[in-house]
C-alpha cells in the first residue's frame, strides 16, 4: 500500500508522467530487483522485498489462498493417490471459480464500470476491440474463451498430476518444522525461479515459427485487460505452466506449489488488467501490475523476462521505459 499520494493527484497522473503513447506510466527508468546489482545494497535488498510482501500485497494474497485451499479445501493428500473424478473435478471447479471470480471482478471494476476513472490506466483506451482476428469478432469473448477453455483446463492438469506426485511420493515434500528457513526462503525464490523460466520460453515463443502458430494468440492483446493475461493457445498454456514442474525436484510443500500455481495463473489477470494500481479509498494504492510487461505488449521486442532477474538487461532486450531505450529497441526491430 502507498499513503503519500492524494486521490485527485492520482487520477491525474501527477505522481509519474503522461505522454500521448501513455495515459499514465510510473517513474522511469524501471529498476531490477537490487539483488541482482554488482554491488547490491542490503538495504535496498530488503526494501524491495519488504514491498513485495509485506504488510498486504498481491503475492501475500496468492500465499493466503493457497494457506486457505491447503488447510480447509483440498483433499487430504490419501484421497489423491489415483487420478479419479470426484477430486479432479472439484480441483477445476475450483480453479475455474477462482479465474472467473477474479478476472471478472477486475474487468467490471476498471474497464466496465470505470470505478477509478483513468488512475493508474497505461493506455488511452479499454480492451474492448472488435475485429475479425479475435474468435467471434470480439476481444473479451476471445480471452474468455482461451482463459477458460484452455487455461484452467491445463492449469488443473498440471495442478492434478502434482498432487498425485505428493500423494505417491514422487515429488518431495518439505515441511516447515523440519526445515522453516528453506521453508520461507522458498516462496521468493519461487519468483525468481518464474522469471528465469518464464523468459526462455518466452523467447522461444517469439522465434517466429512459435510465434506465427501458438504466441499470436495472446499477442492479438495491444491493449491488454484482466481477461489477456491468461488468453493463450493451448500449446504456450503447455510451456508456461511448466514452470511448476520444480515441484517435482526441489524439496516444496504443497502451500508453495499452490501459491506458484496461482501467481502463474491468477498472478496473469492482474498482470495484464492494464492498470498499475487498484485505489483504496482516497489515498492508498494496491499494486497489481507492472509496467514492465506492459513495455513488452506496446513494443514485442522487449521485456521477455519480469524484475525479478535481469535477464532482459543480460541479453541486450531491456526497456527501461525512456525514450531512448524505446528508440533503440524499435531500431533494432526494423
Amino acid at each position: 500500500m502507498n499513503n503519500s499520494t492524494t486521490r485527485d493527484e492520482l487520477v491525474i497522473g501527477t505522481s509519474a508522467g503522461t505522454s500521448k503513447n501513455w495515459n499514465w506510466h510510473p517513474d522511469i527508468p524501471i529498476k531490477y530487483s537490487p539483488l541482482f546489482e554488482p554491488k547490491p545494497k542490503l538495504l535496498e535488498v530488503v526494501r524491495w522485498f519488504g514491498q513485495a510482501w509485506l504488510p498486504l500485497t498481491e503475492l501475500t494474497c496468492y500465499l493466503l489462498i493457497a494457506i486457505v485451499v491447503w488447510n480447509w479445501v483440498q483433499p487430504p493428500l490419501s484421497e489423491t493417490t489415483e487420478f479419479t473424478f470426484d477430486w479432479i473435478g472439484a480441483v477445476w471447479a475450483r480453479n475455474l471459480g477462482m479465474m472467473i471470480l477474479l478476472t471478472t471482478f477486475l474487468h467490471l471494476w476498471l474497464h466496465r464500470w470505470q470505478k477509478q476513472d483513468k488512475a493508474f490506466r497505461y493506455l488511452h483506451k479499454s480492451p474492448t476491440e472488435k475485429h475479425p482476428k479475435f474468435l467471434g469478432g470480439h476481444q473479451v469473448r476471445d480471452n474468455i474463451f482461451w482463459t477458460l477453455a484452455s487455461g484452467v483446463t491445463l492449469w488443473t492438469a498440471y495442478e492434478c498430476f502434482l498432487w498425485y506426485s505428493y500423494a505417491n511420493g514422487h515429488a518431495p515434500l518439505v515441511m516447515f518444522a523440519e526445515n522453516p528457513i528453506w521453508f520461507v526462503l522458498w516462496f521468493p525464490v519461487i519468483g525468481i525461479w518464474f522469471s528465469f523460466h518464464f523468459y526462455w520460453v518466452h523467447r522461444f515463443l517469439h522465434w517466429k515459427p512459435m510465434y506465427r502458430h501458438f504466441h499470436s494468440v495472446h499477442h492479438r492483446n495491444i491493449t491488454t485487460g484482466p481477461w489477456s493475461g491468461f488468453s493463450m493457445h493451448p500449446v504456450e498454456h503447455v510451456l508456461y505452466l511448466s514452470s511448476i514442474l520444480i515441484h517435482l525436484v526441489v524439496p516444496s510443500h504443497p502451500i508453495h506449489m499452490l501459491f506458484h500455481a496461482y501467481f502463474l495463473t491468477l498472478g496473469t489477470s492482474t498482470s495484464h488488467s492494464g492498470y498499475q494500481a487498484l485505489l483504496i479509498g482516497n489515498s492508498s494504492k494496491f499494486v497489481i501490475s507492472s509496467f514492465f510487461h506492459q513495455l513488452h505488449h506496446r513494443y514485442f521486442n522487449c521485456n521477455f523476462g519480469n524484475t525479478e532477474l535481469p535477464m532482459d538487461r543480460w541479453f541486450g532486450s531491456f526497456n527501461d521505459g525512456t525514450t531512448a531505450a524505446t528508440r533503440k529497441l524499435l531500431k533494432e526491430r526494423g
